[in-house]
């Protein structure tokens, strides 16, 4: 394995930090992090590095955002540290080698140099994923249906923005997040909306600076039972004010949800992000227990 990186977001001596950007098709996976006898998106792909360098041990990525087992993304970001020696050799290749060595499920777009101080988790400032519903009578495209939910009942777009925008801000999702012991459930929601497009269905923007476990899979699930009149428009943010899981809030199937987009900050603020993302957050007049 790679030596490890510092807290400010640099690789250890002699290594050089590398951005990959990379899209996958996560219906066969068990999601991103690497699994024993489970086909994982890290496990392909750290395979695929360790075959192209001709390695004894793969190199250890970084990822943005772990997504869960059925969940696609678009937009995924990882960092591997690698010797300068072999980034030098390899650094121009080393995209279309992998492109001949991943399954098609698999694609690295870009292998680049990241600038100083980059870690594509802790320097990430937001992270944005879409959900894609149908409410059409006669089901999804049989083209899209792995990456499109349907919802047999018709969905009113308008409350289900009216209904969202008491979700926004910082709050704890506590209500809807899976808890993970010693993890904080405090999250900024800056966007979440709904649109139908010209083909009918209807998809949700959902951004933050970062999300917890079946968060959004949660909020979609709320937001649908409004939309599809079977609670009022004021009882999603009625639920995350109670601070617990609500029996009636559903864990929307994965296959609907895509991780579209990463951002990070300007290079000259990346150390600086990095802190502040390895603190752990409270909300004003908490006593930072969650």
């Amino acid at each position: 394995m790679n030596a490890p990186g510092t807290h400010d977001g640099t690789p250890g001596p002699g290594l050089v930090r590398v951005r990959l950007d990379l899209s996958y098709d996560g219906r066969d996976f068990s999601g991103w992090a690497r699994q024993r006898q489970r086909r994982t998106v890290q496990g392909e792909l750290e395979e695929a590095l360790r075959v192209v360098l001709r390695r004894a041990e793969a190199p250890e990525l970084t990822v943005a955002g772990r997504t869960d087992s059925g969940v696609h993304a678009r937009g995924q970001v990882a960092h591997v540290d690698l010797p300068e020696e072999e980034w030098a050799e390899e650094g121009e290749r080393l995209r279309r080698r992998l492109a001949g060595r991943l399954p098609m499920d698999v694609r690295v777009w870009s292998c680049r140099r990241a600038p100083e101080h980059f870690d594509a988790r802790f320097s990430a400032i937001w992270r944005r994923y879409a959900y894609r519903v149908s409410d059409h009578p006669g089901g999804v495209d049989p083209l899209r249906r792995g990456h499109v939910l349907w919802h047999n009942w018709p969905l009113d777009v308008q409350a289900m923005n009216e209904a969202a925008r008491g979700l926004l801000g910082e709050h704890d999702f506590a209500a809807y997040c899976k808890r993970r012991e010693g993890a904080t459930t405090i999250r900024t929601l800056r966007e979440l909306r709904w649109e139908r497009g010209v083909d009918g269905v209807v998809e949700a923007t959902v951004r933050a600076d970062a999300f917890c476990h079946n968060m959004v899979r949660s909020l979609v699930g709320a937001l649908l039972f409004v939309g599809d009149g079977h609670r009022p428009p004021d009882w999603p943010a009625k639920v995350l004010a109670a601070g617990v899981r609500d029996s009636a809030v559903h864990v929307v199937r994965p296959h609907g949800l895509t991780l579209e987009e990463v951002g990070y900050p300007p290079d000259d603020r990346l150390a600086a992000r990095n802190r502040e993302a390895r603190n752990r957050r409270t909300l004003p007049g908490s006593s930072g227990c969650c």
